[in-house]
């Protein structure tokens, strides 16, 4: 598919600059781009680009001050980034619209409600009352069990996994290998040592705008549901266990676990490898770094927390200060010691 700097101007509401006319057929980094290609220009660090790349059209900030004449057509937005990724988003809407219909040797069941233009790739298994709706794209592999809804715009990459009676809303994109609704973790010590199996009999809501990377697991609850709330966005290999909530436009990174019943609020960031146990609540806004432990409740607004148990930021920037510090203080330490004793030595002497 080709375009010109107009047509993606309109998309992207950009004014241009140069030739309007210019056009392009693919998406590059600017560092890479060549003629037919597009890119844009938000980090500063890659200026030089601007005036060396080979692109035809670039996207760039409308405050951004040119140092010298640039051969490519500019589009000039208020954000780069963000424009790109609308662009980004249109073109891939482009490219699904194209994708309808059943595949071969995929099972829909006959109680399955399937809306238009909506695509079941092969080897995927669709069950009893499933609703799909419209501009559903489940690709090759996927398993969606008895009752499950998937509401219109919804995508579920290669070899998702969505267990019976769980609902994903509008507009929400789950990556490979993801599975939805596994049992959470209950088991009832016994005398004897062994543990029951407490059944799982809830659900796993993932609302709106959601989007969940590769890998991770999100359990059912035990009763209720497990529910991941609007616009949230998770990471590949995440763990959210039974019964957890998380708030609205809430960001976890990678691999990071959440135990039973927590209670996570809204525009929430959560780094890297953290570890959260269950039954307490993190307040809006907290920003937790990369491998924090959280052991208790965060009870007060934009509070930042690190280590492991996570305190609070500047705290522990503190005391890691001193942490470093320790072998030098020992040593001089050492040396009052020592300087004491001498000095009572000789105060016995006189």
């Amino acid at each position: 598919m080709e375009f010109s700097a107009s047509q993606i101007a309109l998309i992207i509401n950009g004014k241009v600059e140069g030739n309007p006319d210019a056009t392009v057929h693919s998406f590059s980094k600017i560092e890479e781009a060549v003629a037919g290609h597009l890119a844009f220009l938000a980090n500063p660090k890659y200026e030089d680009y601007l005036y060396s790349t080979g692109a035809s059209v670039i996207i760039i900030n409308e405050s951004l001050e040119l140092r010298q004449p640039v051969e490519a057509a500019l589009i000039r937005v208020p954000d780069a980034y963000s424009a790109f990724a609308t662009l980004l988003q249109a073109y891939e809407k482009i490219i699904a619209q194209k994708m309808v219909g059943i595949q071969e040797f995929s099972y829909v069941s006959k109680t399955a409600e399937i809306s238009e233009h909506v695509f079941v790739g092969a080897f995927s298994y669709v069950g009893d009352n499933v609703k799909l709706g419209k501009n559903v794209k489940i690709y090759p592999h996927c398993f969606l069990g008895n009752n499950v809804v998937v509401e219109e715009n919804s995508i579920l990459h290669p070899g998702v996994k969505i267990y019976h009676d769980c609902v994903v809303g509008k507009n929400v994109i789950i990556h490979a290998g993801t599975v939805l609704g596994g049992d959470g973790f209950g088991f009832a010590p016994q005398p004897d040592g062994t543990y029951k199996k407490v059944p799982q009999i809830g659900n796993v809501i993932i609302e709106d705008e959601v989007e969940i990377g590769s890998n991770s697991c999100i359990d059912r609850a035990t009763l209720g549901s497990t529910i991941i709330h609007k616009g949230a966005k998770l990471d590949n290999l995440i763990q959210i266990a039974h019964n957890v909530e998380v708030g609205t436009h809430t960001v976890i990174a990678a691999q990071t676990g959440v135990s039973g019943s927590t209670k996570i609020g809204n525009n929430v960031m959560i780094g890297g490898q953290v570890g959260i146990v269950g039954h307490i609540s993190i307040t809006d806004g907290t920003r937790i770094n990369a491998q924090s432990g959280v052991s208790k409740s965060i009870k007060n607004p934009n509070s930042v927390l690190t280590g492991s148990p996570a305190f609070d930021y500047t705290s522990t920037l503190r005391s890691q200060a001193i942490f470093r510090n320790l072998p030098d203080l020992e040593k001089r330490i050492a040396e009052l010691e020592l300087l004491i004793k001498q000095l009572l030595a000789e105060k016995e002497s006189i």
